[in-house]
């Protein structure tokens, strides 16, 4: 469920926070739990992926919220916290407004982790996508369609 719940907040959030997480399930205190628990979150990952093929945009992050929390064990739950997590980031948007570059990636991160249990944690995590993603498009700057897509991919998958 939890998995669900980071899956769907990831695709409101967008840009920044739609990295994809790797998951180190050998430090979790049921390591094969977790695995199932991965392995049923990238199923129904692909199955909502699949349902909103052909999709853009708003369109498709509103499909892919739907979708996933049609799976969820309380579908209505889910997509409060959906639309819980959009209000947060359309606020953070907000309060970041006028600022560019890393400035603003370190005010949305900030803004984004304000109201965790763990906001430096949270911080710390936001920065390191952060730096991931920098990686990421420096790497693929050059790349454009499905050439970028696949630089993306190669990029983002665990080596």
């Amino acid at each position: 469920m939890k998995a669900v719940i980071f899956l769907v907040g990831a695709l409101l959030a967008g840009g920044a926070y739609a990295q994809e997480r790797a998951f180190d399930c050998s430090k979790a205190k049921d390591p094969k739990a977790c695995e199932e628990r991965v392995a049923k979150m990238k199923a129904a990952h692909t199955q909502a992926e699949k349902a909103c093929e052909g999709k853009q945009g708003v369109e498709r992050r509103e499909c892919m919220v739907k979708a996933m929390c049609a799976q969820a064990k309380d579908p209505k739950a889910c997509e409060d916290r959906a639309a819980k997590a959009k209000t947060a980031h359309r606020d953070a948007r907000a309060a970041c407004e006028g600022k560019q570059g890393a400035e603003h990636q370190d005010c949305m991160v900030k803004q984004m982790c304000a109201e965790s249990k763990d906001a430096a944690g949270c911080e710390a995590a936001g920065k390191e996508r952060m730096a991931r993603r920098d990686k990421i498009l420096e790497a693929c700057k050059d790349k454009r369609g499905e050439e970028l897509k696949a630089c993306i991919r190669e990029y983002r998958s665990p080596k």
